[in-house]
């Protein structure tokens, strides 16, 4: 047995905030008490002596929340593993407080088929969290074929999406609509229209014009983003906008609510916390796609997680390597990784900036991405799964390029961030401890 003493135990499912101590058991959480007035709790976890535990974590001053939830996410695996693979995905998730991981389809070769999503499933089993895999919407994401849904779904997979490709076809978008209404499962679309980009990777506007770069349109998004909310009004499936980048987007998914079409939305950590001035600084690491965009566009993003417009901060961890990303601004490939730094942007810019109370960054992060997939994780309640993060929200660090990933792509290296994990615990396993926890004794 573990016992976690003395944490600010914060379960958005419940909404459950307070002081309490946790007992972890066969991988289950066996109890959850209250601590009272005078320090103890009046039950079976006051005493502990007798050496009942095999070890006790000290969680004073820090947050004891649900095992975070990534529903966007690229390990390059298999075919791609020079960049990432499941296992040092999985170390990243960790090192984040992730426990779950959706992983996307875009690997080589592409998750349209049993046998890879077998595989991927398989090698998960070995990281010590959760790997799920969405599989293709279209075979070879070829966008001119559907994959079957059902039997991909009888096999495992989570959910389907193109991501990194946008299905153009609106035809083949609303018969993938219908066939995912049948099947019971989540479409999650990449949302740009090809036509309008000249470049990707870089917002088109002012920046782009200082730096000779091509860019990318907020309106080749938004026309997407309007095309697939229509259709899902009209069809009644559920989608999933992912990393959401533009204001007009943003009001897109709005109104689509409103008008009751199952819309969910993500935004990336990036896209609340920078601007497409960035570029000008980091360079090829502040390359992505959808791109940073104007200060405008970031505020809209941060008052749609405000006003639950946008229910899911996703990461979109897309690892390259150094000496992809040092080709230069015009010639390295779009993306940035993000597990590591996730949980400390979004305390820092939302919940430290007063723009999110710290339940609901963490609700975007743990039960809000189970319930768009149905999971039963993302939640602390007693008899269920000990999937855990503990952090300690108040702990300034300054991001190093010494990360768990393969990929050192990161616009935050060099800055300081408030909230540091401390541990990840996943069915009952501590599976990362923080360097300095290390070093202090354990009972």
């Amino acid at each position: 047995m573990i016992l976690i003493k003395n944490g600010r135990v914060v379960d958005p499912k419940t909404g459950r905030d307070e002081i309490a101590n946790l007992v972890i058991e066969d991988g289950r959480i066996r109890t959850i008490e209250a601590i009272c007035a005078d320090g103890g709790t009046g039950g079976q976890t006051d005493d502990e002596a007798g050496g009942r535990y095999e070890r006790i974590i000290d969680a004073a001053g820090k947050v004891v929340a649900p095992g975070l939830i990534d529903v966007h996410v690229h390990f390059r695996d298999p075919g791609l593993t020079y960049k990432e693979d499941i296992f040092t995905g999985a170390a990243a998730a960790k090192r984040g407080g992730y426990t779950t991981v959706v992983c996307m389809a875009n690997t080589k070769p592409v998750v349209d088929n049993e046998e890879t999503l077998h595989y991927v499933l398989e090698k998960g089993k070995a990281t010590g969290i959760h790997i799920l895999q969405a599989c293709c919407i279209t075979k070879g994401m070829a966008g001119k074929e559907l994959v079957d849904m059902k039997a991909l779904k009888q096999a495992g997979a989570v959910g389907f999406t193109d991501d990194g490709l946008p299905i153009t076809d609106v035809k083949l978008a609303g018969e993938a609509m219908f066939a995912a209404r049948e099947a019971g499962v989540v479409l999650s679309f990449h949302e740009e229209e090809p036509s309008l980009i000249e470049k990707a990777g870089v917002n088109q506007g002012k920046v782009s014009e200082e730096l000779g770069f091509p860019g990318a349109s907020a309106a080749a998004e938004a026309l997407m983003v309007m095309r697939d909310c229509i259709l899902a009004l009209e069809i009644g499936a559920r989608i999933n906008i992912q990393h959401i980048s533009s204001a007009l987007s943003v009001r897109q998914v709005r109104l689509a609510k409103k008008l009751g079409a199952d819309v969910w939305a993500e935004a990336s950590p990036h896209h609340f916390s920078m601007t497409e001035e960035a570029v000008k600084v980091h360079g090829a690491n502040a390359k992505m796609n959808p791109p940073l965009r104007t200060q405008a566009d970031r505020k809209a993003i941060i008052q749609g997680l405000k006003d639950d417009t946008i229910e899911i901060i996703a990461t979109d961890h897309a690892p390259h390597t150094e000496e992809e990303k040092s080709r230069g601004l015009m010639d390295a490939p779009s993306g940035i990784i993000g597990l590591e730094t996730a949980l400390a942007v979004g305390n820092t810019y939302l919940v430290r900036a007063g723009h999110l109370s710290l339940m609901k960054l963490l609700a975007k992060m743990t039960c809000k991405p189970a319930q768009l997939y149905g999971l039963e994780s993302g939640i602390i309640a007693q008899g269920g799964a000990a999937d855990l993060v503990i952090f300690d929200p108040d702990e300034a660090w300054t991001v190093s390029d010494d990360f768990a990933s393969k990929g050192k792509n990161c616009p935050f290296v060099g800055e300081t961030l408030w909230g540091k994990v401390k541990y990840t615990i996943c069915g009952g396993q501590v599976i990362y401890e923080d360097d300095e926890n290390i070093s202090s004794p354990r009972v």
